[in-house]
């Protein structure tokens, strides 16, 4: 997979079906049309799966971007169908999770690399089938090794399917669905296969789809379940070989979890100017906008959303980039975005007040729906205990890479530059514990060292570098705290978690922080000081470090850039680059 170098914003690969879709989706939020905000507060409130929505979708031809283009697609970079899902997102949650449950539901078929096979399933989405992904069962949660539903050798060739799976997201309307199966009795590491299930190919007794499942939030969604009785299946329908199914589905995670990354950071969007709408209104007769407090609070949670930004800008690019890294950017970027969103939205349900607990058609605000609807986001592919419990597990060999100065200079380089040409997505890089640590963090002194180079040539402050050297040393003593940590297998200690949340609002600023330098390089105006001074207060703050009270001015600017545009408040790091040179128009 790979893309021009944009230099301009005709060039960047994601522009021309970013910009495409964004003018569509204004066209639909219209009266009567299926994305207007009546037509989904009813679908919300009837509980109604939001066809008509995802039919507009199909039409825009979103589908073809699920399917990379060596299989007959459109897509060529991952981080443009993660632009796609946030633009969706921003709208609604439920249709994005509803729409985009297809390219995570097919990821095992592109990572298993069979050409014939990941064909096949390209032509099938290109003609409108939507896929499932089936791996969680009522008694067993996210523990997959204990999995009960099992394949077993048909007679005369092929597999008998029997067991059900539930919590399933597309499990009833999907055409086909990739389970996941015990072949040995045994089970274990290599007793699991992974299968795509064609229903059409079914007969009707050999499968039941289970009711839809009420839910708090996404109440249109299609959270269902499906039992297999002996459901016969042809030996094509295994995907890799027998017994990778759980390398294979890890490694599919690391991509389904950066997808759910970029739906986080839509429903972020969407909180934030439902919020800097409200404010902007002067409800209270000019008090909301003039209060300090409300703009203080405004800032920062602008500031959270800029550094969950960060961390989705790095993690989308990284499959390319950093890919024998996934297994640690996937886990920090799942576990810390859907966090930092829920922590905004609660935050900015405090400024609203009553209005933020309206009914979704409420003139004022739709932000009681946005709020329920995230709630799920952390929970999907793998909660942030399981994700944080993965990065835990990586502990020793990032601690290692960072104390050797180990980091992939040029893959870090290419990962924070959102417009720098992507190497191709090679599936086979990808590994299931990190290859070389994590380079954003082990660059981090490097990049420091960068910023006081700066500095003393007058083009950066001392109070962001006095910010940024903080970092640096809680940095240090963070990873020593890591390479400490011993334990048994399944025994992992409570403090070991706070650590793995330190870590996650290290790397948010780190790639914040290289970010800006990459920015600052290429252009005369490169994002303002100030964001950067905003998000390492903001990740200091989270990280319980003390902060003065004159950095904190930081998130009164970020609030004047948001209420100065309460319409559309930016929606990425790259909104804040003036449009000059190859920064032109450079919004996610």
């Amino acid at each position: 997979m790979t893309t021009a170098s944009p230099t301009t914003r005709t060039q960047d690969p994601s522009a021309a079906p970013l910009e495409r879709l964004t003018r569509l989706l204004g066209e639909l939020t219209g009266p009567g049309q299926p994305f207007a905000p009546e037509a989904l507060a009813e679908l919300d409130r009837t509980e109604a799966f939001p066809t008509e929505a995802c039919r507009a979708l199909d039409a825009f031809g979103l589908r073809r971007f699920y399917v990379p283009a060596e299989h007959g697609g459109a897509l060529e970079s991952f981080d443009v169908v993660m632009r796609l899902l946030r633009a969706v997102s921003r709208i609604d949650l439920t249709v994005a999770l509803s729409h985009g449950k297809t390219y995570l539901g097919a990821a095992a078929t592109w990572i298993a690399g069979e050409p014939e096979a990941a064909r096949r399933l390209g032509r099938r989405i290109a003609e409108g089938t939507p896929v499932s992904c089936a791996l969680t069962e009522r008694h067993h949660g996210s523990d997959l090794l204990a999995g009960e539903v099992t394949a077993r050798p048909a007679p005369g060739g092929g597999w008998l399917l029997s067991g059900e799976k539930w919590l399933i997201n597309l499990a009833t309307r999907a055409g086909l669905v990739t389970v996941l199966a015990r072949t040995d009795e045994d089970g274990g590491p290599r007793g699991f296969s992974l299968f795509l299930v064609d229903k059409s190919r079914l007969a009707p007794q050999r499968f039941t789809h289970l009711p839809k499942v009420p839910t708090y939030g996404i109440r249109g969604a299609d959270i269902s379940g499906i039992a297999f009785h002996d459901a016969p299946l042809p030996e094509e329908a295994l995907i890799g070989r027998v017994g990778e199914g759980i390398e294979i589905i890890v490694k599919a995670l690391h991509f389904s979890r950066t997808g759910c990354v970029a739906m986080s950071l839509g429903a972020g969007d969407h909180a934030l100017a439902l919020a800097a709408e409200f404010v902007a209104e002067d409800t209270g007769g000019g008090r909301l906008v003039l209060d300090p407090y409300v703009r203080r609070e405004l800032g920062e949670a602008a500031a959270g959303l800029l550094l969950s930004d960060a961390t989705g800008l790095v993690a989308a690019r990284a499959p390319h980039a950093l890919a024998g890294e996934m297994s640690v950017i996937s886990a920090v970027a799942k576990a810390f975005v859907p966090t930092e969103v829920d922590d905004l939205i609660a935050r900015l349900l405090h400024l609203l007040g009553p209005y933020g607990l309206l009914r979704p058609d409420d003139p004022h605000t739709g932000f009681a729906k946005v709020e329920r609807d995230h709630r799920i986001i952390g929970i999907f592919d793998g909660s942030s205990l399981v994700n944080r419990s993965a990065l835990i597990e990586q502990f020793p060999r990032i601690a290692r890479g960072y104390a050797k100065g180990r980091w992939d200079a040029e893959g870090l380089a290419e990962a924070t530059n959102p417009h720098a040409p992507l190497r191709p997505m090679r599936p086979g890089e990808l590994s299931l514990v990190s290859s070389g640590g994590c380079s954003v963090l082990a660059g981090l002194p490097a990049a420091v060292g960068e910023l006081r180079g700066l500095a003393a040539r007058g083009h950066a402050s001392t109070a962001l570098t006095t910010l940024a050297g903080r970092l640096l040393d809680v940095s240090d003593r963070l990873h020593q705290d890591m390479a400490a940590i011993r334990f048994p297998p399944r025994a992992v200690p409570g403090h070991a978690f706070r650590l793995a949340e330190r870590f996650e609002s290290c790397f948010a600023a780190a790639s914040a922080l290289h970010l800006w330098l990459g920015a600052a390089a290429r252009a005369r105006s490169p994002i303002p000081e100030a964001v950067l001074l905003a998000c390492l207060v903001k990740a200091l703050t989270d990280l319980e470090e003390p902060v003065d009270d004159a950095a904190r001015t930081a998130f009164d600017e970020l609030a004047e850039a948001v209420l100065s545009r309460p319409s559309a408040p930016f929606h990425s790091l790259l909104d804040l680059v003036e449009p000059t040179g190859s920064q032109q128009g450079a919004a996610s």
